[in-house]
């Protein structure tokens, strides 16, 4: 090929070659020429090697670490290159091997670029106790005072919780740059201390733009919009990752106006910005929006990523729009996208269940390489929302047998559908179940959904039994099941009780005075029904659209 005739030349001439590797076929000539002409002990060439084998094969490390085997006696240049490639890609375990056999096998002794990867890697996985281990390195061989070190170990400690730690290190470090003080602040704002955060950024000599973006990052995740939106108009230089920042902030606090003139205002706006527009819409129950969204980013040719995608199907499942559905899966399928990753494949299975395409959502969960409780709890809701109640404790009890644990939101979701189709006996089971074997607390939204379903059964006394033994404070969720259930069975004595703590937990809410107007007007009680609407009337109280109640003077 292209190589062959250069490659004889000189390992000068191999170097200049690396620059042009786009895949794995390219190193395997190169490396071939290398052993050819004896070359796999040149640590210059082979630490080139591993370096662009780590940029052509990101997730593939052991090939460019059976290389590294290869040398006999590698330098210390050679093995920090080894380790940080093992620090992006391996099991914290296998980067401390190779950092165990740096000393023991090829006695090379540790430096400041040794140990930031592994401080990086120990503060990613929040491992505090390595982390100290690292640590514990440093100062043993004299490099805990690096700026560079000394700033990795600040990020840790303030990731891991442990401000003080973080702080004592930032006091005693001789040097400090934008990176040390940056580290510093933002371990104050993942600890909640924004007065000390502030204090920082307001002190500290110089600011880079990653500074400031932790700052308004910070500001956005405490809810303080306004301070945040203050500190971005006055930021020097604004970027995507600033813009991002405030548009995120404004979804999540549900403002989309805002969110959406801030990304208008974007000069150059980037897939990341344009995600979080869209996801923004999603949030906030505008799927409509979203998919215009959607539409935009195709127009100005911007190709969206899986993480789009899912979003996309979020808005899908929103709408229910089985047409919709069906596009998103056609245009996923020609774009090449992996339909097997997790999150992807739990969205489709969600998209299509909500959809209304049982048999679709179905044949695409058996499909899936691992199941995990999302995908689970897509396909319960989904029978439950088409009335197959029996089809979703099935489900619940396969997904149990496959050694998945619930969480309260998946018993949340089986409890709702044993409700609607009143399967009393498996809810009570679940309810025992979640309680006796998982040890999850009932919360006033599992004893709203144990009430609905004994009351809609016709077993009122054990569903008022069971909020009157409540462990929580109970809700006006699981009183108001109880008084329609009341209204269904035609129970006024009961009704009036349970309506009367209504009453109390939601005075001007007219609905629970409708509820209980029905209930008289079933039974004739139009003197009742009378008084109960000057009640509402003395209290200001406003019918709610979609509830009324007879009018005594038209039907009596």
């Amino acid at each position: 090929m292209l190589f062959s005739s250069i490659l004889e030349r000189s390992s000068a001439t191999i170097l200049t070659l690396f620059r042009t590797c786009k895949a794995i076929s390219d190193l395997n000539q190169v490396h071939t020429h290398i052993i050819r002409r004896g070359c796999e002990q040149d640590q210059c060439l082979v630490a080139h090697f591993i370096t662009v084998c780590s940029a052509v094969m990101p997730t593939n490390h052991s090939y460019p670490f059976s290389v590294f085997n290869c040398v006999s006696s590698p330098d210390i240049y050679l093995c920090n290159i080894m380790l940080k490639i093992q620090c992006k890609n391996s099991t914290l375990n296998e980067c401390f091997s190779l950092l165990g056999r740096m000393k023991r096998e090829f006695n090379v002794i540790p430096d400041k670029y040794t140990f930031p990867p592994l401080i990086k890697v120990c503060s990613k996985l929040s491992s505090l106790t390595e982390g100290r281990i690292v640590h514990g390195l440093t100062v043993r061989y004299g490099t805990e005072r690096d700026v560079f070190v000394g700033s990795s170990l600040i990020d840790l400690y303030g990731k891991c919780g442990e401000i003080e730690s973080a702080r004592k290190m930032f006091d005693g470090m001789p040097v400090r740059n934008e990176v040390t003080w940056t580290a510093m602040m933002t371990g104050y704002l993942n600890f909640g201390d924004m007065d000390a955060a502030r204090w920082l950024f307001v002190e500290m000599p110089n600011r880079t733009e990653a500074t400031w973006n932790a700052m308004i990052k910070g500001l956005v995740k405490f809810g303080d919009l306004k301070s945040a939106r203050k500190l971005f108009d006055i930021m020097p230089l604004w970027n995507a990752v600033s813009f991002t920042t405030m548009i995120d902030g404004y979804a999540k606090a549900g403002d989309m106006a805002a969110a959406r003139s801030l990304f208008d205002e974007l000069p150059e706006k980037d897939l990341v910005s344009w995600s979080a527009l869209l996801s923004g819409y999603v949030q906030n129950g505008k799927p409509d929006e979203a998919v215009k969204v959607f539409g935009e980013m195709l127009t100005v040719n911007v190709k969206p990523d899986e993480f789009v995608l899912v979003s996309l199907m979020s808005a899908c499942s929103q709408l229910g729009s089985l047409e919709l559905a069906k596009w998103i899966e056609s245009y996923m399928r020609n774009g090449s996208f992996d339909l097997t990753h997790l999150h992807v494949a739990s969205a489709l299975v969600d998209m299509n269940a909500k959809c209304g395409n049982m048999e679709r959502a179905s044949l695409l969960f058996e499909d899936m390489p691992k199941r995990d409780l999302v995908s689970y709890c897509s396909m319960i809701q989904g029978f439950c929302i088409h009335g197959q109640g029996v089809e979703a404790v099935l489900l619940f009890d396969r997904m149990i047998d496959e050694g998945i644990r619930p969480d309260d939101v998946a018993f949340t979701v089986v409890l709702t559908a044993c409700s609607h189709v009143g399967l009393v006996d498996d809810g009570y089971r679940f309810f025992e179940l979640m309680v006796h074997k998982y040890s999850i607390s009932p919360s006033p939204d599992h004893y709203a959904c144990m009430v609905n379903l004994l009351g809609k059964s016709g077993k009122l006394k054990a569903a008022y039994e069971l909020i009157q033994s409540m462990p929580v404070e109970s809700h006006a969720g699981a009183w108001g099941a109880l008084l329609g259930a009341c209204g269904l069975h035609c129970d006024i004595e009961l009704g009036e009780e349970v309506a009367r703590r209504l009453f109390e937990f939601e005075p001007l809410n007219g609905g629970n005075y409708v509820l209980l107007s029905n209930i008289y007007a079933e039974a004739d009680r139009w003197l009742n029904v009378s008084h109960l609407r000057d009640r509402m009337a003395e209290r200001g109280v406003r019918k709610i659209p979609g509830f009324s109640y007879v009018d005594s003077t038209t039907t009596h």
